[in-house]
């Protein structure tokens, strides 16, 4: 039956989010039944276009990916993929008529992972990460107002900016990761070999910018998806704030994280606030 099918596929990205990330997976615990099923099967699709370009160093990344693009395409176009990460998220895609245009850009910015390692200018850094974040968190501002264009184009400026602050912080988190085992550097005008706590700054100063746009988007969206998207913000301001603090040589030579004990504190006090209303 179609329908088994289709259950099995959202169980699939249900436990794509739940094994590879655990803080987005409490985050979108958080958001309301009505629309937590969608937000699975977004992430599912973004994490494995993501995975082949980052880890699949034993395998022809672009054979792969170019495999994944065009049974991305066919499930679009035919409303089914026997790939059930596909598969649930071609439902989520029609679902809410997510612009093809958004999914086109992801593609776009995770085919470049696949062959371009440095960002040298500004603009070349703001597409990148167009398109590998802000065009996500559109897709899920898609589903959080439930296809409504208007609200949607009301708070789309928020999604983008939210979606740049996660995107940055995960960048300045891994910078070990992606300069030594990628070679890769986002940021322009950055030597990652001598980062200093000026260059820090300036980047962390960038973040907090884009949070507090971020943060005004928050308070307009709907109950059902305020609090999980809240929870996700408090989460990566967090560890924005645990790298502001940490010296630069160290953000070179370890993953800083923030411990469970300081998530689940996190989710209480934000739980408090917003059952109070303070959000």
């Amino acid at each position: 039956m179609k329908a088994t099918f289709d259950m099995v596929s959202y169980q699939c990205s249900k436990l794509v989010t739940e094994k590879y990330s655990t803080s987005f997976a409490l985050a979108t615990k958080m958001l309301s039944n009505s629309i937590r099923e969608d937000i699975y099967n977004i992430y599912g699709f973004v994490r494995f276009a993501d995975e082949i370009v980052d880890t699949f160093h034993d395998y022809d990344k672009e054979k792969l990916f170019n495999k994944f693009e065009q049974e991305l395409t066919a499930s679009i176009a035919d409303k089914i993929s026997l790939n059930p990460i596909l598969n649930s998220f071609q439902h989520t895609f029609h679902k809410y008529d997510i612009p093809i245009h958004l999914v086109a850009s992801f593609m776009k910015s995770m085919r470049m992972d696949l062959t371009k390692n440095i960002y040298k200018t500004e603009q070349e850094y703001k597409d990148y990460i167009y398109g590998s974040a802000d065009v996500v968190g559109l897709m899920c501002l898609k589903v959080f107002v439930k296809g409504d264009n208007e609200a949607y184009e009301r708070l789309k400026e928020s999604a983008m900016a939210l979606g740049s602050a996660f995107q940055k912080v995960n960048f300045l988190r891994d910078v070990k990761a992606d300069f030594e085992d990628l070679n890769r550097s986002y940021f322009p005008n950055t030597n990652l070999t001598e980062l200093d706590e000026e260059s820090k700054k300036r980047i962390v100063d960038e973040i907090k910018a884009d949070f507090q746009l971020g943060y005004e988007g928050i308070m307009a969206l709907p109950a059902e998806a305020k609090f999980g998207v809240y929870t996700a913000y408090k989460y990566y301001y967090k560890l924005l704030q645990k790298l502001q603090n940490t010296p630069s040589l160290d953000i070179k030579n370890a993953r800083i994280r923030v411990p469970n004990y300081q998530k689940f504190g996190l989710l209480a006090r934000s739980y408090v606030k917003y059952k109070m209303k303070l959000v």
